[in-house]
C-alpha cells in the first residue's frame, strides 16, 4: 500500500500523515483525532477507524486488545438560527 493512499476520507488524511503522527508519539485513535482530526468528519470514524488502528498496531507493535477504544460522542443536531435567536429549547 502506498503512503499517498487516503485512510481518512472525510478529513483527507493520507497513510503517510497518519504514520508520521504515530511515529511522533500518538499511540491511540483519540490522540490522532486531537492531533490531525482523523475520525472527525461526517462518518465519525466509521470508515477509517479500523485502518488507522491497524497502522497504530503495525508501528507500535501493540495488539488490538492493548489499544484503548475510541471515545464515542453522540452526534450534535443542527438548529435553525431563528430558534437560537428566540432561545427555543427542546429540552424543556
Amino acid at each position: 500500500m502506498k503512503d499517498e493512499v487516503i485512510l481518512c476520507f472525510c478529513e483527507d488524511l493520507t497513510r503517510e500523515e497518519i504514520r508520521e503522527a504515530i511515529k511522533n508519539g500518538a499511540t491511540s485513535f483519540d490522540e490522532l483525532k486531537r492531533l490531525i482530526r482523523c475520525g472527525m468528519g461526517a462518518c465519525q470514524g466509521k470508515t477509517c477507524e479500523e485502518n488507522i488502528q491497524k497502522e497504530i498496531m503495525a508501528i507500535t507493535g501493540k495488539k488490538r486488545e492493548e489499544l484503548p477504544l475510541p471515545r464515542q460522542r453522540p452526534p450534535s443536531v443542527g438548529i435553525f438560527l431563528q430558534d437560537a435567536a428566540r432561545g427555543d429549547n427542546d429540552e424543556e
